[in-house]
C-alpha cells in the first residue's frame, strides 16, 4: 500500500511516501521539508500573511509534482497549530484544495500529540526507549506532550513553540538575559498545565521530536553535516542540552548561519526552541533525551495503512 501524508506546521510543510508491507513495516519513498514560516506573525495579527501562503502554496505545489508521480492509494493532509488559530483560515484550505485535490485536516492538540507518539514509538529501534515513555514534538507554535506505553495515557497540546516564542520573547540579536527570563517565565506558566494533565513522574523514558530538537542533538555531537541517520535513535544528555542551549542563544543569526548542520529557516528560531527542549528537561528531571526523526508524518501514514486494511 503506498501512502503520502503532509503536515503543514508554523514553520514547516513536510511530505512523507511511503509504502507499508504485509507486515506494517513502513518503507520511506520520498521525505521531503520546506521551511515555509506559515505562522509567520500570526502569534500578533491572529492571521496568516499574504507571503507566508504564497510560500506555504509553492511548496505545495512541488509537493502535488511529487504525488502525481508516484502511485498512490491514500493521501491525508495535516495542518496543526497555526492553521487552529487562524482567521482567514478558509483562504489556506482552499489553496490546498486547489493544488491537491483533497480537503485538508485541522486537526486538534489531542489528535496531533497521538500521531507523534506513534510515528515516534514505531519508528524508534526496538529495546531503546524504556515505557512508559513521554514523547514531546517541540514545533513552531506549539508543543505535543504524551504519555505511553503500547498506546497513549495522556495527552496535551500547549502553546509554546519555537517560532511563537521568538517572535513574542527573544526579539534582539541576540536575546537579551531580561527576554530570555521572560520567556522563562512563560514557559514555567505553561509546563505546570502540562505537569496537572501528564505525570512527568510516570515516565520511564523521554523521546524529543522535530527540527529544535534534532538541530540541538546535531550541536552536541558538532556534526559536520545535518545527517537524519545519524541522528535518529541518539542519545543527547541533560547536560549537552544546557551547553547547546547556552551556547545557542548568547550567538547572534549570522553565528547560527555559519553552523554546518543548520537549516537557513532555523536560523532565527533556534535559540527559542532549545529553550522549550532545555525547560522540558528540566520539569521532567529527566537525565537524557532520545532523539527521534520519526514523528507525526510517520503516525498519519500508520493511521492511513489500519484504516486500509
Amino acid at each position: 500500500m503506498s501512502l503520502a501524508a503532509i503536515d503543514c506546521g508554523t514553520n514547516s510543510i513536510r511530505l512523507l511516501v511511503a509504502d507499508i508491507d504485509e507486515a506494517g513495516v513502513l518503507h520511506e519513498q520520498v521525505r521531503l521539508m520546506r521551511i515555509v514560516r506559515l505562522g509567520e506573525g500570526v502569534d500578533r495579527t491572529g492571521e496568516f500573511s499574504t507571503e507566508a501562503l504564497e510560500r506555504t502554496f509553492a511548496a505545495l505545489d512541488e509537493y502535488a509534482e511529487v504525488i502525481k508521480q508516484a502511485s498512490i492509494d491514500q493521501i491525508r493532509f495535516v495542518a496543526t497549530s497555526a492553521s487552529r488559530d487562524v482567521r482567514n483560515r478558509e483562504e489556506f484550505v482552499a489553496g490546498v484544495r486547489l493544488r491537491l485535490g483533497i480537503e485538508p485536516d485541522v486537526i486538534s492538540g489531542d489528535e496531533e500529540a497521538g500521531l507523534s507518539f506513534m510515528g515516534a514509538t514505531r519508528g524508534l529501534p526496538d529495546g531503546l526507549v524504556q515505557l512508559p515513555a513521554l514523547v514531546v514534538d517541540i514545533g513552531g507554535g506549539s508543543t505535543e506532550f504524551v504519555l505511553g506505553a503500547a498506546a497513549p495515557t495522556n495527552r496535551i497540546s500547549v502553546d509554546i513553540g519555537c517560532v511563537r516564542f521568538a517572535e513574542r520573547h527573544l526579539l534582539s540579536d541576540p536575546a537579551t538575559p531580561e527576554q530570555i527570563e521572560a520567556a522563562e517565565t512563560d514557559l514555567a506558566k505553561a509546563l505546570d498545565s502540562v505537569r496537572a494533565a501528564v505525570p512527568f513522574d510516570h515516565a520511564a523514558s523521554l523521546v524529543g521530536l522535530a527540527g529544535s530538537v534534532t538541530t540541538v542533538a546535531a550541536m552536541a555531537f558538532e556534526l559536520p553535516e545535518y545527517d537524519p541517520a545519524l541522528l535518529h535513535g541518539s542519545i543527547i544528555t541533560a547536560a549537552q542540552v544546557e551547553e547547546v542551549t547556552a551556547r545557542l542563544l548568547a550567538m547572534t543569526k549570522a553565528n547560527r548561519a555559519e553552523l554546518p548542520f543548520m537549516h537557513p529557516g532555523r536560523v532565527d528560531v533556534i535559540g527559542a526552541g532549545a529553550l522549550v527542549l532545555r525547560a522540558i528537561v528540566r520539569a521532567t528531571g529527566s537525565t537524557e533525551v532520545v532523539v527521534s526523526e520519526t514523528d507525526i508524518l510517520d503516525g498519519i501514514v500508520y493511521t492511513l495503512a489500519l484504516q486500509g486494511n
